[in-house]
């Protein structure tokens, strides 16, 4: 996190920079709570079905939509993760800044790697339960809609500004 913003926003709240650091990082680390059990919910379920009686008539095309699957939701499990490996690293070296910056960065590449896994875990069970034609609109619908809510969303709120402050933000 940029020192000057965390200066800034601890004498806005009147907190101490310390205080700040700290809060964001609690924040920071229920988010990624909220994540990780989704990504989990949805690795368990992708490792076990190569071992239904099914998983063997997956065309091409479905074998690499579970492959993607599998190795995004992989990818969104190590980057979720990867905070926790961080923080134990620099633990008590006075580099909490660096960690909530960090962990920052990693929980939005751990977002748009699960927005990536659920999209195509959809694609691959209406793939199989209601045919492709259908499997791609769902996954279409799912795609726009996780963009939307995750991504556009926020941002124009974070360009819009607080709630109440009409002065565009660049």
């Amino acid at each position: 996190m940029d020192d000057e913003l965390v200066q800034r926003t601890a004498e806005r709240r009147g907190e101490s920079p310390d205080q700040v650091l700290d809060r964001n990082l609690a924040e920071l680390l229920q988010e990624l709570r909220v994540a990780f059990t989704g990504v989990q919910l949805l690795f368990a379920f992708l490792l076990t079905l190569p071992f239904q009686a099914r998983f063997d008539s997956l065309d091409d095309v479905g074998l690499t939509v579970y492959t993607v699957t599998l190795l995004s939701t992989a990818l969104a499990t190590l980057t979720l993760v990867a905070p926790v490996s961080f923080h134990r690293l620099v633990f008590r070296r006075q580099q909490k800044a660096a960690l909530v910056a960090v962990a920052d960065r990693l929980l939005l590449t751990g977002l748009a790697l699960l927005l990536l896994a659920i999209t195509s875990a959809t694609l691959l069970v209406l793939d199989v339960a209601l045919g492709r034609p259908s499997a791609v609109v769902g996954a279409v619908v799912v795609a726009v809609f996780g963009v939307v809510l995750w991504y556009v969303l926020p941002i124009r709120q974070r360009r819009l500004g607080p709630v109440g402050d009409a002065t565009p933000r660049p």
